[in-house]
């Protein structure tokens, strides 16, 4: 079974999540997240930051995360640990630049 590691922006930091299906969402400029999965739970070592992904994504079904916000999606071989990273001084994440599409400016008409 195919399984995708999904790095996204989200408050300021990049989540990196496994899934089983991921999708081009129905609502436009978003991707579908399904069957999210997690580490097995019986290594000794607990990460907190999964434990915190585990406990945010409970009882999710399906994430649709804004495209502008993905990293980048990878098909790989096994999920790994899910993770969060700091974007910041000595990353080499950088977020999108967002700027609102519409808003007060120039004159429009002629």
């Amino acid at each position: 079974m195919r399984v995708y590691r999904i790095a996204f922006f989200n408050q300021g930091k990049v989540y990196e999540i496994y899934a089983r299906r991921v999708h081009q969402g129905e609502l436009y400029g978003f991707v579908e997240i399904e069957d999210i999965v997690f580490g097995e739970g019986s290594s000794v070592l607990v990460d907190p930051a999964e434990e915190r992904l585990q406990s945010e994504f409970k009882g999710v079904q399906r994430c649709m995360v804004p495209i502008h916000a993905v990293v980048r999606i990878d098909e790989v071989a096994k999920e790994g640990q899910a993770k969060i990273h700091d974007v910041g001084k000595g990353s080499n994440i950088t977020p999108f630049p967002s700027a609102p599409a519409y808003g007060p400016g120039k004159d429009k008409g002629p």
